[in-house]
């Protein structure tokens, strides 16, 4: 599951997969992060598309459970395993885009 930890401190010591300045204006940093958070200040995600600050982001979904990392809204460049099929993972990045519409 991912989860966002919100500080204005040291980065956390879990795997983070994303990084963008903190969209409530509080001037904090947002690491998007997957594994335990123990006493951390989470952030908890929804599903929906939440923007990096350089065009991607990270698609939630499944009720918070899966998500992707993009590079842009349509290239998925990694994703939980429990989403992944066999083309996403054996691949660095995946065009959805391409994929869905042949461009």
């Amino acid at each position: 599951m991912m989860f966002i930890v919100r500080t204005a401190g040291p980065r956390p010591e879990l795997p983070v997969k994303m990084v963008r300045k903190a969209t409530d204006g509080s001037g904090k940093t947002d690491y998007f992060c997957v594994g335990d958070p123990k006493d951390l200040p989470v952030v908890p995600v929804h599903d929906g598309w939440y923007a990096d600050d350089t065009g991607g982001g990270v698609a939630i979904f499944g009720q918070g459970k899966f998500w992707e990392i993009r590079d842009t809204p349509f290239s998925i460049v990694e994703s939980d395993d429990g989403v992944a099929d066999k083309a996403v993972r054996d691949l660095e990045v995946t065009n959805v885009r391409g994929a869905i519409f042949g461009v």
